[in-house]
């Protein structure tokens, strides 16, 4: 049976039960009548000025208590609380205070006691946790002059303590909001600086140290090393470039790359990772020592070389640094030393520099000293810097939920993959279309291009089709409706039947437009396509750099490009099948391209007229065997993944023969091609400028 207990009851958990979840916060506490007085030490056993139901000696997960104050006292906090399985109580510190001060009661949160009760400028009060708690947080707190109180209000952890990774995520990704600031589309007021972003123009130097010391075993290594790639590799989706600096850490410190090392060669994120993984746990040889004091000196040094190198550039440099550590030194001498003269080298010329400064530290293993290293993070109101998770694997989760309500529509192509129950969230973009004709209705797949349209094949509509007629599936659950739309002007059907080709499908391209956009997510973000200010960021592309010309040369340069595109919609709205297929270009091309007078009602010899160069063309068996479009996948995107993100290259049009409906198997035979509409064509291009960058409204793109 899992239980919270509250800090009046003393005894020793580890023998008495084998099973029991205790509450961090040390539960609620019991009623107090009494007005508080200028010099008491508040107990941690009382609510004072108020009243908490139940009262009891402990409280089992799931169990809630709520908070009330006596008259004349106003209530903050939250009036209900529930016991967690982490160990915590849900919620924030309930307090019942006068507010009569010229700061606001800072509360005495569960597990702690107080020495302080005048609450004016300058008046410091100080925290204390009962044993065997850690005080987490500031010990000490000052009143400043704008009304708020200095560091961030203490917790009391226990050994057993530990952090959701929905808690980090919030606490970790609002603690580096003024570092990473990029504009949010739809915004909710509460969300607001939630979730990590990033800012284009700031300059960002990241220094990551990883202990490898005897104290931290080989599991927990190569987890707090994926953690760092993980996040990485998220921060790289943004169109922002950090500077890094990584390092290894036990008696010595190996650096994996050094941050005035990064800025000169600029290597690729591929090349770090290979590096990370070079260094093995059995590289540190046999000094496995634990000198956290000697990583801090190692990132001192690195940052005074920055300063000295361009003192303006420094004063301007948000840096963070992030450790990985048990917080178990044993060499070296204190860290918080070393962790004083970075906050020192910062601030010596302007105090108000200390914003430039945030210092995080990621506790790993089983025995975390949480008291040593909580003098090695930042201390500020309402931010965390210090993270223990029950399992260093579940970081994936938090780097999820960091970028789960980010709905900048610049953030294209962003998919996540891998995620156990969550696979809509690696299709985001895919849409599935219906349209009804009487007495029978098509369907086509589709793709979100913007907030508020979905790109398609211009042959999944009839004359007089109407938008009620049109059902377009997004997200599960989610209920869009159809303003218009529009198919490009040149799409023509009958244009070369004199020439022998019943069905002439050039610019077979449309758009839907909702009428709302829809509000964006980890489960709904458009796909990139290709020529738009929004890809040179996906592709990390300056404005100068950034041309059509130069993304069709990162994007199709290859012979054959390796890409896919989706089936129709399973029940969780994500794609039955992904298809894989190759682009055949260069030399390649002709002999995909000739399949096309294989098709029924194409009687021409020339097959150039049916596929012109506005086509894009997959299938076939050589030099690999492609997938191929089955009915109802018309209109689906086909795209290509570059550096991490989903570019959509073409729109599914139409193919030479349904090998799908006898065989059951999409796999390609010889002759078995399928074409698609080239977002490249010029015409095309034109189309998609036309509509989707007057956009008046979503969030409309802009073409290059």
């Amino acid at each position: 049976m899992e239980v919270c207990f509250d800090t009046s009851v003393q005894m020793d958990i580890t023998h008495q039960f084998s099973h029991v979840v205790v509450s961090t916060d040390s539960g609620p506490q019991r009623p107090k009548s009494e007005k508080p007085q200028s010099a008491k030490r508040s107990h941690p056993r009382v609510f004072e000025n108020g009243k908490v139901i139940p009262y009891k000696a402990k409280y089992y997960v799931n169990d809630t208590t709520t908070y009330s104050c006596h008259s004349d006292y106003t209530f903050r906090g939250s009036a209900v609380r529930v016991c967690k399985p982490n160990g915590k109580w849900s919620g924030s510190t309930p307090i019942c205070g006068l507010d009569s001060d010229h700061c606001p009661d800072p509360g005495v949160p569960p597990g702690s006691s107080r020495t302080g009760n005048i609450f004016n400028k300058d008046n410091k009060v100080t925290y204390h946790c009962e044993s065997p708690l850690t005080l987490i947080g500031s010990k000490v707190r000052v009143c400043l002059d704008g009304g708020q109180w200095s560091g961030t209000e203490p917790q009391c952890y226990a050994d057993f303590t530990y952090d959701t990774p929905e808690e980090a995520s919030e606490a970790f990704s609002g603690s580096l909001k003024s570092n990473l600031a990029i504009s949010q589309q739809y915004e909710k007021e509460e969300q607001r600086g939630k979730k990590i972003t990033l800012d284009q123009g700031g300059k960002l130097d990241i220094y990551i140290a990883v202990d490898a010391s005897d104290s931290i075993d080989e599991k927990d290594f190569h987890n707090a090393k994926t953690t760092i790639k993980l996040l990485i590799d998220k921060i790289s989706y943004y169109p922002v470039s950090p500077n890094y600096e990584i390092l290894i850490f036990a008696t010595d410190v190996t650096p994996i790359i050094k941050m005035k090392h990064f800025k000169m060669r600029k290597p690729s994120l591929l090349d770090i990772f290979k590096d990370m993984d070079d260094f093995t746990y059995e590289s540190r040889g046999e000094k496995t020592g634990t000198n956290i004091a000697k990583a801090y000196s190692s990132i001192h040094e690195s940052m005074q070389i920055e300063e000295l190198n361009n003192a303006t550039a420094f004063s301007e440099t948000q840096h963070i640094i992030i450790l990985f550590t048990d917080g178990q030194a044993n060499m070296g001498g204190n860290p918080k030393r070393k962790v004083d003269q970075i906050k020192r080298f910062v601030t010596e010329k302007d105090p108000k520099r200390e914003r430039n400064l945030d210092l995080y530290v990621f506790g790993v293993g089983d025995d975390v000293n949480q008291e040593y290293i909580n003098g090695l993070v930042s201390q500020r109101d309402q931010e965390k810097y210090f993270f223990k998770l029950q399992d260093l694997t579940k970081i994936q989760e938090m780097f999820d939920d960091m970028i789960d309500e980010s709905t900048s529509v610049g953030l294209c192509g962003i998919v996540w993959e891998g995620l156990e129950n969550k696979r809509r969230a690696a299709f985001p973009w895919l849409a599935q279309i219906n349209v009804a004709h009487p007495p029978k209705s098509s369907n086509c797949m589709g793709s979100l291009v913007s907030s508020s349209y979905i790109l398609t094949a211009a042959h999944c509509f009839k004359e007089g089709d109407t938008p009620d007629k049109i059902i377009v599936k997004l997200e599960k659950g989610l209920v869009v409706k159809v303003k218009k739309y529009v198919i490009h002007p040149d799409f023509d059907l009958t244009a070369k039947q004199e020439l022998g080709i019943q069905e002439y499908y050039e610019f077979n391209v449309a758009l839907i437009q909702l009428e709302k956009p829809v509000d964006l997510s980890s489960n709904l973000r458009p796909i990139c396509i290709p020529c738009t200010k929004e890809t040179n960021a996906a592709l990390k592309l300056s404005e100068t750099e950034g041309t059509c010309r130069r993304h069709e040369e990162i994007l199709m340069s290859n012979e054959l490009v390796e890409a896919a595109f989706t089936s129709d919609m399973d029940t969780d709205n994500s794609p039955k099948t992904i298809k894989s297929i190759t682009f055949k270009l260069g030399k390649y091309r002709d002999a995909c391209v000739e399949d096309a007078t294989k098709a029924k009602g194409i009687d021409v010899k020339n097959a150039r007229e049916a596929v012109t160069d506005n086509f894009l063309c997959s299938g076939g068996t050589e030099p690999t065997t492609d997938d191929v479009a089955c009915k109802g996948d018309s209109g689906g995107a086909s795209y290509v993944n570059k550096k991490g993100r989903v570019i959509q290259v073409g729109v599914l049009s139409w193919g030479v023969k349904d090998i799908c409906k006898n065989k059951r198997r999409f796999t390609s035979d010889a002759d078995s091609r399928d074409y698609h509409s080239n977002l490249f064509s010029e015409k095309i291009r034109f189309f998609l400028k036309e509509h989707l960058e007057n956009d008046r409204i979503g969030h409309p793109l802009t073409f290059l």
